[in-house]
């Protein structure tokens, strides 16, 4: 029963089989509603199958203090492995499609790096290897994959070590290499955004993983310059303070820029710092590979100048000198995920009134992926109800240039909160959805896929070969008059099809969400399939 597959179509031996009509180009994309959902057709009706179903669907894994994984240090490779596969199973069953994972806690690394020691949250000590020796970030890509999931390697940009941490720095810590480049800020170390050696670490740091990992996406989150210290040392989600702040220790950059000759007022220095980087990084990771799709996650609230009515709070404009209104002027990100941590109903942080203001500041129409506070559910305090994260995917999905949203963190979605993944798989998750497509990049359709039905009995399969630069397989299914819709990652070479299933369209898809020409078959033995148009 063995085949050949080719590119165009299948060379078998075996059962009896269906051979494939002349593609047709894919449906136009449409605002999603309710994705991977059946979709009557009338008997009569072609093979012209809805177009597929788009919604970024993600979750961040945090390697910090062991939030999400692994669950404690010192665990052995096996051990971390398990935890990975199960979160990346979970992630699978709910219908997620992407993993944004943190690779970078603080100048460390849980992936094998020339540049900066393994990470503490691994092994229990900086700079000591998992035992026995693995790759974390190749293990996890290749697990993602295989998945169908998309991995997103998360970086923190500037912190040089986590409040959490307890083992002694190792001696290529970028604390020991260029102790010039870091500076103490409460119970952190930081690097200086003003120092070169800082900047440049950051761009070499990530685009090593650019080119030596075959990873989605780069991601930054959220710390720039850091948090304000009276603001606690993990972020500020209300309030504005200003009083009694310890301002962060760049002096020596700051005299060195004034004694050349600099004209900026200090706070525009500190932003124009953050934003030297930012374009240097959307640029070099682009030219690196230029599939790999670079985001960022900063605080939800803009420019105070610029809020709309009635909504206050914290400035990361002012305080972490983050200007994220310019970056997206700049189309210097392929997707934003503001972090609108709070409830729709809270007037002063409403989430949709958030929403609708970054989404106003996107000129360039990059992808606006809002993240959501999962976690915040059954939370000791300020805590959300299963409902209120639901109701803010409503609210996402109700606004057609806002596609997707991603939750922190995994930990909330693998623990069931309050029913939330029963919840989300009943409803807003029940069929699976594709990435969005990312035009900017590249719109060349995907190399149309080789498939052919198989019928064995009662069973009904796909045979599938994938073409140059496929990533995935979009594949209705008619059953009953009722289009069903699936995603399958490209390394699957067999799809095992509902008994019931009478006809099939399948295209391929490629990394930046280009879809290719259908495919469409029936999957009645020796019946043609029904011509496309």
């Amino acid at each position: 029963m063995a085949g050949a597959l080719t590119l165009g179509g299948l060379v078998t031996s075996c059962t009896t089989t269906t051979p494939a009509v002349k593609p047709t180009p894919p449906a136009p994309a449409k605002p999603l509603k309710s994705p991977g959902a059946p979709t009557p057709v009338p008997p009569s009706a072609d093979l012209n199958a809805p177009s597929a179903p788009r919604e970024f669907r993600a979750a961040w894994v945090s390697t910090v203090a062991n939030i999400d994984w692994p669950s404690k240090s010192n665990l052995s490779a096996l051990q971390q492995q398990a935890e990975a596969i199960a979160i990346l199973d979970r992630a699978k069953a709910l219908n997620l499609n992407a993993i944004v994972l943190q690779v970078r806690p603080g100048a460390d690394a849980i992936y094998a790096s020339d540049i900066e020691p393994w990470s503490e949250y691994l092994s229990g000590a900086q700079g000591k290897a998992p035992q026995p020796w693995y790759d974390p970030l190749k293990f996890w890509v290749a697990q993602a994959h295989a998945r169908g999931l998309e991995l997103h390697a998360w970086f923190n940009p500037y912190r040089a070590r986590h409040a959490t941490a307890k083992s002694p720095v190792a001696p290529n810590h970028i604390s020991r290499t260029s102790p010039q480049a870091v500076k103490s800020y409460g119970r952190f170390l930081w690097m200086d955004p003003a120092e070169e050696a800082a900047s440049k670490q950051t761009l070499a740091v990530i685009l090593d993983v650019v080119k030596r990992y075959d990873i989605d996406g780069v991601h930054i989150d959220d710390y720039f310059y850091p948090y304000p210290i009276e603001q606690g040392s993990e972020g500020a989600l209300e309030g504005g303070g200003g009083k009694g702040e310890l301002d962060f220790p760049d002096q020596p950059a700051w005299q060195r820029y004034i004694g050349g000759g600099g004209t900026l007022a200090r706070a525009d220095w500190r932003r124009q710092n953050v934003n030297q980087l930012i374009e240097a990084l959307y640029k070099g990771i682009h030219a690196e590979k230029s599939w790999v799709r670079f985001g960022i996650s900063p605080f939800g609230i803009g420019k105070p100048e610029r809020r709309p009515s009635g909504i206050v709070g914290f400035s990361q404009y002012d305080r972490l000198y983050a200007d994220a209104e310019l970056w997206l002027e700049n189309g210097w990100l392929d997707y934003f995920s503001p972090q609108l941590y709070w409830p729709v109903s809270q007037t002063a942080q409403a989430y949709g009134t958030l929403l609708d203001y970054w989404l106003a500041q996107n000129r360039h129409a990059r992808h606006v992926w809002p993240g959501l506070f999962t976690s915040r559910i059954g939370a000791s305090s300020k805590a959300f109800t299963a409902d209120e994260i639901v109701r803010q995917i409503g609210v996402t999905r109700s606004r057609p240039n806002a596609t997707g949203h991603v939750h922190f963190s995994m930990a909330a979605l693998m623990d069931n909160r309050q029913g939330i993944g029963d919840q989300l798989k009943a409803g807003q998750y029940a069929g699976q959805a594709l990435v969005p497509a990312t035009p900017w990049l590249r719109t060349e359709p995907a190399t149309v896929p080789g498939v052919l039905v198989r019928r064995a009995g009662a069973a009904v399969s796909l045979r599938l070969a994938a073409g140059k630069g496929t990533a995935h397989y979009a594949i209705w299914s008619r059953q009953g008059g009722t289009w069903r819709f699936a995603a399958a990652p490209a390394s699957q070479t067999e799809w095992n099809a509902p008994a019931d299933a009478d006809a099939f369209v399948v295209s391929a898809v490629d990394r930046l969400g280009n879809e290719s020409a259908r495919v469409s078959l029936a999957a009645v033995a020796g019946a043609p399939a029904a011509k496309a148009k």
